[in-house]
């Protein structure tokens, strides 16, 4: 099944353009004939991706009227070895270019052995690639290329978190356009998996990016609360309490960092909520996506809502 037809019978959210990541070979890539992305959607509703091998952006452009010339890149969650694509990623970005947003949803390539030479730098590669396509084409989206951000929810939200605070490291070669910063201008993050320390890290998430036996220091270069630094950008976080699948530690100790660093930083937990909540947290009357909002509007990267 295709991800296009499971997205149509879904009745989900129409993408206005779809994009592939790459116009050239994948750096670091291996070709693996039986190795072919699959898309299912579940009783759920939720579309379920899983071997990718080609990474794309799904854009929606401002549907309010209203051109905020900022962009945002979407990278849903699933542990690194699926992509819950519509609940953390279309449904998701539909709501934001009803803000003004040009939201851009990446399919990235999951950590597989099979198609990469270095497993662990595949998806940061590909976030790489979608900042720095986004940023040096900033004109033909009508964006700022001073006003493109991350987000990303549990796994997905490992991978922002790793963007924003291993902008520096260059995985890209030259697949990277010259002179394009990947450093995000802003970061927001859904229950996010940050660190990979054995203690408080999400160990599915840990052996499908780093492997089962991963030396320390590879842990530690993954581990996002340890890699911030004064320059990482100002972000948002959401989760609640009773997160069973990954432990409100992380974010906690990514907030730490920030505030160590004096990093501007919001952070929202629900006393109830889970795992997994998306756009909507139904054990909670409070929009988490509105408080979303007013800090993107306090951040000026879009416009106050006129009363």
């Amino acid at each position: 099944m295709t991800l296009g037809s499971s997205l149509m019978r879904s009745n989900g959210p129409k993408a206005q353009q779809v994009i592939t990541l790459y116009t050239n070979s994948i750096p670091g890539s291996k070709t693996a004939t039986d190795y072919k992305e699959v898309a299912t959607t579940g009783k759920d509703g939720v579309i379920r991706v899983s071997k990718v091998t080609t990474p794309t952006l799904t854009v929606f452009k401002p549907t309010s009227g209203i051109n905020a010339h900022a962009a945002v890149i979407i990278c849903p969650g699933g542990g690194y070895g699926i992509l819950a694509f519509n609940k953390e990623g279309t449904a998701i970005a539909k709501r934001m270019a009803s803000w003004g947003l040009t939201a851009f949803v990446l399919k990235y390539r999951l950590p597989a052995d099979q198609i990469m030479e270095d497993k662990s730098v595949g998806p940061l590669m590909d976030a790489e690639r979608a900042i720095a396509l986004i940023r040096s084409e900033a004109g033909k989206w009508d964006v700022s290329p001073d006003k493109i951000g991350i987000m990303g929810f549990s796994a997905g939200g490992h991978l922002a978190a790793s963007l924003s605070t291993l902008y520096n490291k260059d995985v890209l070669g030259n697949a990277r356009p010259l002179h394009t910063s990947l450093r995000p201008d802003f970061s927001i993050l859904g229950y996010p998996v940050i660190s990979m320390q054995k203690e408080i890290t999400h160990m599915g998430s840990r052996k499908a990016l780093l492997g089962n036996t991963p030396n320390q220091a590879l842990v530690d270069q993954f581990s996002c609360e340890l890699q911030v630094t004064d320059s990482t950008p100002r972000t948002f976080i959401v989760l609640a309490d009773d997160d069973n699948g990954v432990p409100p530690a992380n974010s906690l100790r990514y907030v730490e960092a920030l505030q160590t660093h004096h990093v501007p930083v919001e952070l929202h937990i629900y006393q109830n909520g889970g795992h997994g909540f998306g756009g909507h947290n139904k054990q909670s009357p409070d929009d988490w996506m509105k408080r979303l909002k007013h800090w993107l509007e306090h951040n000026k990267l879009i416009a106050k809502a006129t009363k």
